[in-house]
């Protein structure tokens, strides 16, 4: 999920604004909980962080930390 702490652009809010998954290929898919709903899909966490992170004022938090539920082939 995507926590944000400020919102700079009055847009989305803050707290818990957006959820997601991080596929076995690394790809990610997120949607925003905000009046503005969308979905999205991301090259990595890394692209997400870069576009969404707004200089560290939101940040990804993991929900499940033990990490993918099978390998991929």
């Amino acid at each position: 999920m995507l926590l944000r702490h400020k919102d700079e652009t009055g847009v989305s809010g803050t707290g818990i604004v957006a959820e997601g998954v991080q596929l076995s290929s690394g790809h990610c898919v997120l949607t925003w909980l905000t009046s503005y709903t969308s979905i999205a899909i991301y090259d990595s966490v890394a692209v997400i962080e870069r576009i969404h992170g707004h200089g560290g004022y939101t940040k990804v938090q993991w929900v499940d930390s033990d990490g993918p539920c099978y390998s991929r082939p």
